[in-house]
């Protein structure tokens, strides 16, 4: 029996043992045992709030995936439309940073010039909270939408220039030299040499940063409201509906998980390919 075979049956087993716990935590106590005088003044042990069991939550599941891009108003969105809003947002944000993050990633790697130039700036911009950002772009921007975007731009622009410079910096110098040797341009040089060689790096950087932006589109969606599984998570906790949340919760984990699989399957193939 493979590894693979192996891990997949103990990680169901994980699941079963983890569902069948939460299912059997959740449920209301016998009809035998006595209620206090307090509980029965409250109404009985039953009216206590809990967590939904599993079964609540995965029939909730089935009837949101059934139909998840139904639009009856504002605030009645399927679950398909709500992370369609939040990945164009993350997606937009994401790739307008890579267009800006990894050429300066090249200049700053490959200019020692420009490393001690730009660093103090990195370094101080680098540890702001990206929400940090939220009301200074609202006030400039003044559209809700599009300062998500900025700020999905902010926090996915640090990792991504940061291991692009670092891959491009520790190319290996005889590489460059033979580079040099056949005088190839330094545009040929980049594009021919340094760009395969950095470009593992370059790519654990853009899987950080989908990371990062998937992780803050959700907090920043709750300030912003409107539309996204940000609001969507925000909105059924204002309503109570603890099925929802979880349910939303348990979508943004999948999602997450794949967008990492995504890049983590174009870091193997160039892996392959070198």
């Amino acid at each position: 029996m493979s590894l693979n075979v192996r891990a997949t049956i103990v990680a169901l087993v994980f699941l079963a043992l983890l569902l069948g716990l939460w299912e059997a935590m959740n449920q209301p106590p016998a009809a035998s045992e006595a209620l206090t005088e307090f509980e029965l003044l409250m109404g009985g042990a039953d009216d206590q709030a809990r967590v939904p069991p599993p079964s609540q939550v995965l029939a909730l599941a089935w009837q949101e995936l059934s139909n998840p891009f139904y639009d009856a108003g504002p605030n009645d969105k399927g679950i398909g439309i709500q992370l369609a809003y939040s990945l164009y947002r993350v997606l937009t944000g994401y790739f307008a940073a890579a267009l800006i993050a990894i050429p300066l990633g090249f200049v700053i790697g490959m200019s020692p010039l420009m490393y001690r130039a730009l660093n103090p700036f990195i370094q101080v911009l680098r540890p702001i909270s990206p929400l940090a950002w939220m009301p200074l772009a609202l006030f400039i921007i003044k559209d809700s939408e599009q300062s998500a975007i900025f700020v999905i731009f902010i926090c996915s622009i640090w990792p991504m220039l940061i291991n692009t410079a670092f891959g491009v910096a520790n190319v290996r110098s005889d590489w460059i030299r033979v580079a040099q040797t056949h005088e190839l341009s330094p545009w040929r040089t980049a594009w021919s040499v340094i760009l395969p060689a950095a470009a593992p790096t370059i790519l654990t950087g853009m899987r950080i940063s989908i990371g990062i932006a998937w992780l803050v589109i959700v907090a920043a969606e709750m300030l912003v409201g409107g539309t996204g599984i940000g609001y969507y998570v925000w909105n059924e906790w204002n309503n109570l509906d603890l099925n929802s949340v979880i349910f939303s919760i348990l979508m943004i984990g999948v999602v997450g998980m794949l967008l990492d699989m995504a890049l983590s399957a174009v870091s193997r193939l160039v892996a392959y390919e070198e």
